[in-house]
């Protein structure tokens, strides 16, 4: 039986956060999505197997568990980087791949922008190209695009479900940026 008949079973499960359920799908060679909450669980499962259409719901093995309980500590606000996580980017094109690579090592509490990460990539002038990799960023939170911001520290775009409004909360859980109290009324 030749390699290519073989049907690789890509595994799914939901998991409680503190920002929601995610949702996480796996195969044998490391998770190959991350989903942030949607505004319930039909719309985040959905949203996972859009992007792994042939996901199942399964039972996570330990290392996908390990993964998991790093992401709930780093929602939970603890400094992880996510950085032992493996990742299956098999089906991701070169460039996202490079662009991946170097996004996760943006250590919590930390920033770099669009521009910076094209400049260390090699391709001065590719900001644009890193903003497209990161918007099909399919490794959210694992490859911490909320960490990249337009020139000048602006926030620039975020895709995941709530935009900017999720991209300034995990930023604020990483202590990367102070988000004023609320105001009072008078």
């Amino acid at each position: 039986m030749s390699e290519r008949s073989c049907s690789v079973v890509i595994g799914f499960t939901l998991f409680d956060t503190n920002t929601g359920r995610c949702g996480v799908a796996w195969g044998p060679r490391g998770l190959v999505a991350l989903q942030l909450p949607e505004a319930d669980d039909g719309e985040t499962v959905a949203k996972l197997c859009e992007s792994v259409p042939d996901a199942r719901p399964m039972t996570p093995p330990a290392t996908v568990q390990d993964a998991l309980d790093q992401i709930v500590a780093l929602l939970d606000g603890m400094a992880s980087d996510l950085i032992s996580v493996e990742l299956d980017m098999s089906g991701v094109p070169p460039f996202h791949r490079r662009v991946y690579q170097l996004i996760r090592t943006i250590p919590p509490g930390e920033t770099m922008s669009y521009g910076e990460v094209a400049t260390l990539l090699g391709s001065p002038g590719a900001a644009r190209a890193v903003g497209q990799a990161l918007r099909r960023n399919p490794f959210a939170l694992v490859v911490p695009c909320h960490r990249v911001v337009a020139a000048g520290g602006r926030l620039g775009g975020f895709s995941a479900n709530g935009g900017l409004a999720t991209k300034v909360r995990l930023l604020a859980l990483e202590a990367a940026l102070e988000v004023p109290p609320p105001k009072t009324p008078a």
